[in-house]
């Protein structure tokens, strides 16, 4: 099987860098830019936002290329008709949003509908013995890192290496280890990775190439699947303590550091300033970097070390397994909350430019 995931990954690759090439030299007139121009940005929206198309079509391939190699086990699959729905739908939200600027509301009715099909098909959170509970929060979850991850792609290569970090490392985790994903999950987050290393060659700074909302999407998507699937329920049953698990929580508050800590500082801010935390701006945790005097590049890196190395002690604390000491818990606890601290201090101490 190894094999066969690494000829996945090496198709992937191949596919979406013939795609991002071919966009570039061949752009479609009505997706060079966003529809929106009067939004307040960080850049010009000048540049092609087809990494998200490129995002789509590497997937619609491996989806094709999967029920050849697993057969059976997913052509029947809830999993696999969820995934592909779920994806589809918030693609073609983002795209939509790209093209003719759709209001808010439509987002959240898309978003909502793909929280209620991963639910329909006992893809949830698992937290507590009550039920109501586990889909409330796998609600809150789907819709907000949906539009986490589409408010953090505010700065070239941001949102691609943080998605990578997070999908490339649950990716090797779950090659070597019993994670309880599926073969079909694991080719769709190698997939996914390899396309996201192919449109960081056109997305690092100085770029040539956006993701546009119609890529933003697609990975808050794939990312909410793979929050619930590999970290949120990463947790056995037997570790439960009182319906709530701290352990769980903390997991995915490492995983994810780098979007729950931006979007918290923006909605926070935006909020004691009475202005919608929906309202394009710049005041992210990634301009404060920026303001402070870090290039482009900078920001981009040093995002993508705090995120992976929150990923690595998230992969750290699953791996632990049932014989964790609870008591020890706290020592995980410091580096979200120092890594919080910092970025959400920096957006008072330095000013907009």
């Amino acid at each position: 099987m190894n094999f066969i995931l690494f000829i996945i990954f090496f198709l992937s690759l191949v596919l979406s860098t013939f795609l991002n090439n071919f966009f570039i030299k061949r752009p479609i007139k009505f997706l060079v830019k966003k529809a929106n121009n009067s939004a307040i940005r960080f850049s010009t929206q000048s540049k092609p936002i087809f990494g998200g198309v490129g995002f789509y079509a590497v997937f619609l391939v491996i989806m094709i290329v999967s029920l050849f190699i697993l057969k059976d086990d997913v052509f029947y699959s809830r999993e696999y008709i969820c995934l592909f729905i779920i994806v589809t739908l918030s693609f073609i939200m983002g795209l939509a949003d790209d093209i003719i600027n759709t209001p808010p509301s439509f987002k959240f009715i898309i978003q909502f509908l793909c929280a209620f099909i991963l639910i329909f098909n006992n893809i949830y959170i698992y937290i507590s013995p009550v039920e109501w509970i586990n889909y409330t929060i796998t609600v809150f979850w789907v819709v907000g890192i949906m539009n986490s991850i589409n408010m953090l792609d505010n700065m070239d290569a941001v949102t691609s290496l943080t998605s990578f970090s997070i999908i490339g490392g649950a990716s090797l985790f779950a090659i070597f280890n019993d994670t309880g994903i599926s073969d079909f999950g694991l080719i769709v987050m190698l997939s996914v990775a390899a396309a996201l290393i192919s449109f960081l060659f056109y997305n690092w700074n100085p770029s040539k190439m956006y993701m546009g909302d119609n890529g933003s999407q697609f990975l808050g998507a794939i990312l909410a699947w793979i929050g619930i699937s590999f970290f949120w329920n990463s947790v056995p049953v037997a570790e439960f303590q009182y319906g709530f698990n701290t352990k769980q929580a903390l997991i995915v508050a490492l995983a994810f550091i780098v979007p729950l800590t931006d979007t918290t500082t923006v909605t926070i801010n935006r909020l004691l300033r009475k202005q919608s935390p929906f309202v394009g701006g710049r005041d992210h945790t990634t301009h404060h970097l920026f303001y402070l005097g870090l290039s482009n590049r900078w920001v981009a890196a040093v995002l993508f070390l705090i995120n992976t190395t929150g990923v690595i002690l998230a992969l750290h604390l699953i791996n632990t397994g049932s014989d964790f000491n609870y008591s020890h818990l706290w020592i995980y606890f410091i580096f979200p909350v120092v890594t919080f601290l910092f970025l959400y201090l920096n957006t008072k101490f330095t000013k907009v430019k």
